[in-house]
């Protein structure tokens, strides 16, 4: 049988568009699979008769397998061979959707959307690092550009997408939409994709010799994930003992781990990794950019809805206005990075972002929806400039046997960005309105919550672009 990388099988250019096609869709299902299980949840409790605590599971299930195993499923993509992994991965994403669709009970319906995240975490993690082994690399930023708009698609889809799914078909049509999809993304995964070296890996793995996975490092690291994530939505907004008790159980699951790291032949994540004058401040950014992202989320609806007293509708109109700029803007973004160079464009994203936030703080409260839109307007763009910039420089300087494990490090970074972003800019800005109970706030405090919310994030984007300037010099050094 013919390899699928063979040029006389494929033509090259159509080969590159393929692999590029099923990496999109792969991102895209994603992303989706986050956001349109949120809209089925008053659904879900009606029809299996249970609370929200429950139902929520249905969500958190999803996140938090993406979170703990993303990073070993990177690494094991590395050792295995990314395209079997990945064909693998898209596989159990669509059974485990089917499954979630024929599910009778609620224990069930969550035990298929943990292993739908398992499949979503196999492909956010090597999305990126097949960029690298798929296109040219005059190319990468735009290939990079492309995903991060097939993810802001997927996230801003999935809600109406969801409802009307749901309103017309019923709760179990969302997942077998997304089962039928995962299904085209494998046959293009495995059509296009060019193929791995497996055979070295196996024999070396039953021989006992060679770099082998490390099951070890795996558990520690899931484990410290799965506390840390729990910590960060555990209580609803409420920080309480259980929360101080997960964080203490991260924070010692996070000394083992490095711990454990340091003593292993074939170490999960290499201790000099943590030290790379690229692949350290990068990771640091792109967690702080995504805590920033979500005070979006969090922060807007509150101010749009309390502050300039929008219905649930005007509310969801004004809150697509930043995933459609993204999607809009992400492969523009990704051919400015190929025309002049990934580390400037990093440091300029990140300058429009601050700039984004401080208009965030001043522009709604003097011209309401109009400044908003055109704050969110500054701020987008500059958070896809410096995505496509930030993954671009990472994934061109990696090694790559190393590739896999680094794509899921920087999917890893921008999900706990996210989850602390939900819990940290809530906090500020519940604390800057002075009442745990938004809804019994004047629109005067809820105003002057927003702005100093967005004050902060302004001042966690300029620490961004410090970190960005000192690791620029210390890689010139």
């Amino acid at each position: 049988m013919a390899d699928i990388a063979d040029p006389r099988t494929v033509p090259a250019s159509r080969s590159a568009s393929g692999a590029l096609a099923s990496l999109s869709l792969a991102m895209l299902l994603s992303s989706l699979s986050t956001s349109i299980a949120n809209v089925a949840l008053p659904t879900l409790s009606t029809a299996f008769a249970a609370s929200f605590q429950a139902v929520q599971w249905v969500v958190l299930a999803y996140l938090l397998v993406i979170t703990a195993l993303i990073v070993s499923v990177g690494r094991l993509g590395d050792l295995v061979g990314r395209r079997l992994l990945l064909v693998a991965g898209l596989g159990l994403f669509s059974a485990a959707s089917l499954a979630a669709a024929l599910a009778p009970s609620l224990p069930l319906l969550v035990a298929a959307r943990a292993a739908q995240g398992l499949g979503a975490a196999v492909m956010m993690a090597l999305t990126m690092a097949l960029v690298g082994t798929t296109m040219p690399k005059v190319r990468t930023g735009s290939a990079m550009g492309l995903l991060g708009t097939m993810s802001a698609i997927g996230t801003a889809l999935g809600p109406s997408l969801g409802g009307v799914l749901i309103a017309s078909l019923g709760w179990r049509a969302i997942f077998l939409v997304t089962a039928g999809l995962g299904v085209v993304a494998m046959i293009l995964a495995r059509r296009f994709l060019p193929g791995d070296q497996t055979a070295t890996f196996l024999r070396n793995e039953a021989q006992g010799v060679g770099p082998r996975f490390d099951a070890l490092g795996t558990l520690l690291l899931a484990l410290t994930l799965a506390a840390y994530a729990l910590a960060m939505t555990t209580g609803r907004g409420h920080f309480g003992g259980t929360n101080v008790a997960l964080l203490g159980m991260a924070g010692l699951g996070a000394a083992l781990f490095l711990y454990a790291q340091r003593r292993v032949a074939s170490p999960l994540v290499k201790p000099a990794l943590f030290s790379d004058p690229v692949l350290a401040p990068s990771l640091a950014m792109n967690g702080l950019v995504s805590t920033v992202m979500m005070a979006t989320l969090v922060v807007g609806p509150f101010f749009l809805s309390r502050a300039l007293g929008l219905g649930e509708a005007q509310v969801g109109a004004v809150l697509s206005i930043g995933p459609v700029v993204s999607a809009l803007c992400g492969v523009i973004a990704g051919r400015i990075v190929d025309r002049l160079g990934a580390s400037a464009m990093v440091v300029a994203g990140l300058v429009l972002m601050t700039i984004g936030c401080a208009a965030l703080t001043l522009l709604p409260a003097l011209f309401g929806i109009a400044g908003y839109a055109a704050a969110i307007m500054l701020l987008t763009p500059g958070y896809q400039l410096f995505q496509a910039a930030n993954n671009t420089a990472v994934m061109a300087d990696v090694d790559k046997n190393e590739r896999g494990v680094v794509s899921g490090m920087l999917s890893l970074s921008r999900n706990l960005g996210l989850i602390t972003g939900t819990a940290v800019m809530g906090a500020v800005f519940a604390f800057a309105v002075g009442t745990g109970e938004i809804g019994a706030a004047t629109p005067e405090a809820v105003a002057g919550g927003m702005g100093f919310a967005f004050a902060v994030a302004a001042g966690l984007v300029a620490l961004a672009v410090a970190i960005a300037v000192v690791g620029s010099l210390r890689k010139r050094r």
